[in-house]
């Protein structure tokens, strides 16, 4: 483990567990431009995070949900408070604090915390992807036929005309459900479903995602199958999976 993932570990899971005072509280909801909502937990939760990477690493970039871009230069750090605001306010555990670290735009280590889980997802390029420094992989299941599929919720799968291939897929699968944001990934990730569907996704989002589900032996792309950062940093799309159902997968949306 080298010691930007040992810190990224440390600082997101203070970061984390800040969240925890206001979880299932009654917290203050504001909502962004974008109408999406924002807590004290988020903003405290990023600000954790920008004080210790600024102290241990000082002039490096950061990109964050809450408080945007800082500092330039070809490698950056990728926040994301809380991955899942709208499961934290309703009280619902399956919130992540993310953070990863990029060199030229490519992901190179990525951690992934559920605070009221206490589940640490963690990654790094050419190490594996571990669950609380458990080695995990995606699952061997060849095709979607008796397949576990997670989604984005259903309206954002309307919305980006995501949801009928979804919907046909649900006939061959075992089950379908919305585990929707970091979680859904992760499920992937850790062997527990075969395949995570993001309609729309901003890069704090995913940054730390896609080396997580590569290194547990996945595969991470766009509806097209390309990697999703060449559109940039925000209205992008996901597909993570066990690889094997990858490209059944495309070829329902793209029919």
């Amino acid at each position: 483990m080298t010691s930007r993932l040992r810190f990224a570990l440390e600082s997101v899971r203070k970061a984390g567990q800040s969240t925890l005072q206001h979880f299932q509280s009654g917290v203050a909801v504001e909502y962004k431009s974008d109408e999406s909502p924002v807590t004290i937990a988020d903003k405290n939760a990023e600000s954790i995070l920008r004080a210790a990477i600024n102290e241990a690493y000082p002039g490096e970039a950061i990109l964050g949900e809450e408080e945007g871009m800082t500092g330039s230069g070809n490698t950056r750090w990728i926040i994301d408070p809380i991955d899942g605001t709208k499961s934290f306010i309703c009280g619902v555990p399956l919130y992540a604090t993310l953070l990863s670290y990029e060199v030229d735009g490519v992901p190179i280590l990525g951690v992934s915390y559920f605070p009221a889980l206490d589940e640490m997802v963690y990654a790094e390029r050419g190490s594996g992807c571990f669950t609380n420094d458990r080695l995990v992989r995606v699952t061997e299941r060849k095709t979607v036929k008796g397949g576990f599929l997670a989604s984005g919720g259903p309206n954002s799968m309307v919305k980006y005309g995501r949801w009928k291939p979804f919907e046909a897929m649900s006939a061959d699968a075992v089950a379908t459900r919305t585990w929707s944001d970091a979680y859904g990934h992760c499920l992937v990730a850790t062997g527990r479903v075969d395949a995570m569907i993001d309609p729309i996704v901003s890069r704090w989002d995913i940054s730390a995602i896609q080396v997580i589900v590569e290194e547990a032996g996945g595969r991470f792309t766009d509806f097209r199958g390309e990697n999703p950062f060449d559109k940039g940093d925000f209205g992008l799309e996901a597909i993570s999976s066990n690889g094997h159902v990858h490209d059944e997968i495309l070829r329902m949306y793209t029919v």
